[in-house]
């Protein structure tokens, strides 16, 4: 080999080298900035081609024992866990013992509605109502009651619910979809729901760390309540109070709802890629299927499902970067994500377990894998908000508020983030919070402010009035719902709240 030959291969060795390394240590600055800001905690795994680019863990496995995260630790996936119930189906469909567009009714023959196929539960087009639809009147019966999928049928037909709208005609995001799809793929394979998936999707992915993990028994247990940090007002590396560490609200839920399909395994970052690896060398899916999968379903007027579902995936609108595809997790304080540029062989993998949007961050990091400039981090202003309520109380609060939100180089401000902090201290929107009336002022501070910072919202007025109305200031309620309608004629929810509150003030 000449000389110049020679120096033309080393130059061009160190360029990919250096362009690999910028690569890691952009993501890693990225991440570095989030936890600087109290942002993020938990697992990252960055794949291009097949190669690892970056993985990283931060924050802790458990807020209360302060044990670091690592890339082995097991997470809930949550609703990850669809795209295998999905899978399952396509195999299904791929063996010709099944086909999408079949009515239920043929392999579920007492399922009460005949018009929803495969295809709507598959894209959550079907109608259905969420299943505590059907179920909640029975529960406060028979408080300690177990449901499972052999009881979902018969509930379903001796109390039929109307459908939410005709099937195929709007989409929403649903539950139940994928309860009624495990049904049927128990039925067509003549196996279990976990006997299916497990011999069939994780064997033959080698996904030896992911396992079915029942919900009523997910969140009843140490190592995994620990995981999720449990107040948007603390700060994210604060002592957890010990009252913190009960669970009443979750041990009841979900104590009564064991339903499966949707939301039921536990996996880790490594063994999420050999699902990917195993979908990208088609060991699960044929190429055609996979295609069919990542194209939005169409409604039946002939647009697509605004929320960009196709068969199992969403589908990012965005298309600059290639075809993004993803699911996305979320339960008590947990959010996870599986974003994969099936163009350009790309996955983005990540767990956190501290409040924060993981696919909003599991986008980001697929802008930067691909030379895309994203918004430095900055500070929540709703944490900080929140967390000086807290300890320091109202006129503090708003006096540091009205301070950091003209700083918006490093501080930012959502509604939604403060609407989370107010249900928050209110006690339904975190399994952990113990409801007690003395979190109700912080909860109808927060909602008023929110409210005053966003004054053309309908919905920070909705949740103020709601907040109001759990405080038993009715009439502050009213107001607040006269209010909210005003801004949204359409507040359907709220409109039937008002008129309730109206009807006992004229009794």
């Amino acid at each position: 080999m000449n000389k110049k030959l020679l120096l033309t291969s080393i130059l061009l060795l160190l360029l990919v080298k250096t362009f690999g390394q910028s690569k890691e240590k952009i993501i890693d600055d990225y991440f570095n900035a989030l936890v600087e800001n109290q942002q993020f905690s938990g697992n990252v795994l960055v794949v291009d081609n097949n190669k690892i680019v970056y993985e990283r863990s931060f924050g802790f496995s458990d807020h209360v024992t302060k044990a670091p995260n690592t890339p082995g630790i097991t997470f809930p996936i949550a609703s990850i866990s669809k795209i295998f119930t999905a899978t399952a189906i396509l195999q299904l469909k791929e063996k010709g013992l099944l086909k999408i567009t079949d009515p239920v009714t043929k392999y579920l023959p007492e399922f009460p509605y005949p018009e929803i196929t495969i295809r709507h539960l598959l894209s959550h087009t079907s109608g259905l109502p969420p299943y505590n639809a059907f179920f909640d009147k029975e529960k406060k019966e028979r408080p300690d009651k177990v449901f499972t999928n052999k009881d979902f049928l018969p509930g379903v037909v001796a109390n039929k619910q109307p459908l939410v709208y005709r099937p195929g005609e709007k989409g929403n995001y649903d539950n139940i979809n994928y309860l009624v799809l495990a049904l049927i793929v128990e039925k067509v394979s003549g196996k279990t729901y976990e006997n299916y998936i497990k011999k069939n999707i994780l064997q033959p992915a080698g996904m030896k760390e992911t396992v079915l993990f029942p919900l009523p028994e997910q969140f009843n247990r140490a190592e995994i309540k620990n995981f999720t940090f449990p107040h948007v007002y603390l700060h994210l590396y604060d002592d957890i109070p010990t009252k913190s560490n009960s669970i009443p609200y979750v041990k009841e839920y979900w104590h009564s709802y064991g339903f499966r399909g949707f939301a039921d395994y536990v996996s880790t970052i490594q063994d999420l890629w050999k699902f990917d690896k195993a979908l990208y060398d088609n060991t699960l899916l044929k190429q055609k299927t996979l295609e069919e999968a990542f194209v939005p379903v169409k409604l039946n007027s002939g647009k697509n499902n605004p929320d960009e579902f196709g068969l199992g995936w969403e589908i990012e609108k965005d298309s600059t970067m290639g075809k993004l595809v993803y699911h996305s997790g979320a339960a008590m304080g947990l959010s996870s994500n599986i974003l994969r540029n099936v163009n350009r062989h790309q996955t983005v993998i990540l767990f956190d377990n501290a409040h924060f949007n993981a696919h909003e961050n599991a986008t980001k990091v697929m802008m930067l894998l691909n030379g895309k400039k994203v918004d430095t981090p900055k500070k929540s202003i709703a944490k900080i908000y929140g967390n000086i309520l807290y300890n320091k109380g109202a006129t503090e609060a708003r006096e540091i508020l009205e301070s950091i939100k003209k700083d918006s180089l490093n501080y930012y401000l959502s509604e939604n983030e403060m609407n989370a902090l107010g249900y928050d201290f209110i006690g339904s929107n975190n399994p952990y919070h113990l409801p007690e009336k003395h979190f109700y002022k912080q909860a109808i501070e927060t909602f008023k402010t929110n409210a005053d910072l966003f004054p053309n919202s309908w919905n920070a007025y909705d949740s103020y009035a709601e907040a109001l109305l759990v405080n038993g200031q009715k009439e502050e309620a009213i107001k607040m719902y006269r209010k909210s309608i005003e801004l949204n004629p359409d507040n359907k929810n709220g409109k039937k709240v008002l008129e309730g509150l109206l009807e006992k003030q004229k009794n």
